[in-house]
């Protein structure tokens, strides 16, 4: 359902976040190739050994007539990073079935990988012309116009994937992304956490929705999300960012420090970290308690 008033403030342009720490969302948005499941983000594990390539490799070899298994070893090679071999295969599965909504929209999600995004767009109409109640491939789709700037497509597009699969995270995030992006922070805290309690544990939703609570300076639980979110990922440099700014407002100079020489120790040229570091009066060489 869409937000009273949020379309009319959607037909705005994009306006940017007055955060420093905004470049937490650069990283965010990153591409992975749809499987079966309709909850994203997802964890494909040993599904990316060369074990299971292997196998995969075989069921194509016993079955060279089975779009589906195409399909599948495409979106494994997807998410592998291996995109000329996933895009043979998707190519594969839909010169044997030209009406494998799936496999557009896999392939549609690989374009979008790539940078392709009119490709991407046109292999997502032709999954939804040929399967409108396929989630994935709206959220897909809405992805792209919201890295377009054309929101209210977007806004629309995860909003029916919401509506038809309610356990959609990443239909959550990605609209959290937008309504972000347009400074409607409750909204978005409210599709982060959403997304957060259908796929716990994931770094990228926990600094998103850290960044929206620093934005209406909900400070302490901006901190308590990027607590979890540095201990998921100990060398994401930007969360632990955020997490000093967090931790310099609630006058924790202490951890601040830490949290700023945490990142610093990821790269010790970043400005930001830097400028952080020297603001709270860290001193080179000391040793800081960073939780």
């Amino acid at each position: 359902m869409i937000r009273q008033g949020t379309q009319h403030s959607l037909q705005r342009s994009l306006i940017p976040l007055v955060l420093a720490t905004a470049l937490l969302l650069a990283g965010c948005s990153g591409a992975s190739v749809i499987t079966n499941s309709a909850s994203e983000p997802q964890d494909l594990g040993n599904a990316l050994s060369p074990a299971n390539l292997a196998s995969l490799t075989a069921v194509v070899e016993r079955n060279p007539s089975d779009a589906q298994a195409y399909n599948i070893r495409g979106a494994v090679y997807g998410q592998a990073g291996q995109h000329e071999q996933a895009l043979a295969d998707f190519n594969k599965a839909i010169g044997l079935d030209a009406r494998f909504a799936q496999a557009y929209a896999n392939r549609g999600l690989l374009y979008q990988a790539t940078n392709k995004f009119d490709l991407a767009l046109a292999d997502y109409h032709k999954a939804l012309g040929l399967d409108a109640s396929y989630a994935p491939a709206y959220v897909g789709r809405g992805t792209v116009y919201r890295q377009k700037g054309q929101l209210l497509l977007a806004l629309n597009d995860f909003n029916k994937a919401i509506a038809l699969r309610p356990d959609n995270a990443k239909a959550y995030y990605n609209r959290g992304l937008l309504y972000q992006s347009q400074r409607q922070h409750q909204f978005a805290i409210d599709d982060f956490s959403n997304a957060i309690t259908l796929t716990p544990q994931q770094q990228d939703l926990l600094a998103a929705r850290a960044l929206s609570y620093l934005a209406i300076d909900d400070t302490k639980s901006a901190a308590t999300d990027l607590d979890e979110a540095v201990q998921l990922n100990t060398l994401n440099i930007q969360a632990w960012i955020a997490r000093g700014l967090a931790y310099e407002r609630l006058g924790n100079t202490e951890k601040a420090a830490g949290s700023y020489a945490k990142a610093l120790s990821v790269n010790r040229e970043d400005k930001t970290a830097q400028a952080g570091f020297a603001r709270v009066g860290g001193q080179a060489g000391r040793q800081y308690q960073a939780f």
